[in-house]
């Protein structure tokens, strides 16, 4: 999939990303890139992107690419768990989430998300557990 095609899919699956203007890189089942930029309105006391910002650039990486590893007949996918270790910050530029599967299950799938700035340093790591959601019938 295309940047243009995993950004408008991104966005149309979870408004929130079209909300906060969040752009998707890659998109598929081995990894999922998602970007946010940083700005002023997005940060706390020092111009620091805000954590909550980093969180639900994560998220939704990570809910992309469990999306892309939904078994056949799934409905969806919910986070039920999510651990975030802030490693550093994002002063300016752009922040990166690059999320990969680490399990790929019946009922759930495990995922690991890096957080990067520009400057590829890692600012957070998350790992997060989607639950695979069925259709009732």
């Amino acid at each position: 999939m295309d940047p243009d095609q995993a950004t408008a899919f991104l966005r149309s699956a979870m408004p929130l990303c079209d909300t906060l203007d969040m752009r998707a890189t890659a998109a598929g089942p081995d990894e999922a890139r998602v970007e946010i930029d940083w700005a002023p309105a997005l940060c706390t006391s020092n111009g620091l992107l805000h954590g909550g910002i980093i969180m639900a650039l994560a998220d939704s990486a990570g809910g992309a690419c469990t999306y892309f590893n939904l078994p056949e007949g799934a409905a969806g996918t919910t986070t039920i768990e999510s651990k975030t270790n802030f490693l550093g910050a994002v002063r300016e530029d752009v922040a990166v989430a690059s999320a990969r599967p680490l399990h790929v299950g019946r009922s759930t799938i495990v995922v690991e998300t890096v957080v990067t700035d520009g400057r590829d340093r890692p600012v957070a790591k998350v790992t997060q557990t989607q639950l695979i959601l069925h259709a009732k019938p």
